[in-house]
């Protein structure tokens, strides 16, 4: 199957070491359109043995069938998650690149999952975030 959407972080040159803390941020903002999307990554990767059916991904998220729709689709685009003939999904990176974001990215959300909801929805809604900045009293 030819995939489709992002490719290695930097194609044709290949990365020595884990992708710095800026490629992992860059890489949230750029990939994950809202937490749901993160969260599936999350829950794809720890069922990486096998693929899962929507409504798998539905109860298991505590979901909508909107939301799990909405998140596979991005996941699909990033290149992180690959749908089989019966319907169902699992995580398949593009890259081993691919997979060490993703991985670091599921560690920071654990870590600090305040900090990885305010990227991806600074990402997804700038104009709200320079308004809401424009109150701050001092810069984070």
């Amino acid at each position: 199957m030819e995939r489709q959407g992002l490719g290695s972080t930097r194609e044709g040159i290949e990365r020595v070491g884990m992708p710095s803390k800026q490629e992992v941020a860059s890489f949230i903002r750029a990939t994950f359109r809202s937490v749901w999307a993160l969260e599936l990554l999350c829950f794809l990767r720890q069922h990486r043995d096998r693929s899962l059916t929507h409504d798998e991904m539905v109860t298991g998220l505590r979901g909508s069938d909107l939301v799990v729709t909405q998140s596979v689709e991005a996941l699909i685009a990033a290149g992180l998650v690959l749908i089989e003939s019966d319907g169902s999904a699992r995580y398949s990176p593009a890259s081993e690149d691919l997979d060490e974001l993703a991985e670091r990215a599921e560690a920071l959300y654990g870590t600090s999952p305040d900090a990885v909801r305010r990227m991806i929805v600074a990402a997804a809604n700038p104009g709200i975030t320079a308004f809401a900045d424009s109150f701050k009293l001092r810069k984070d």
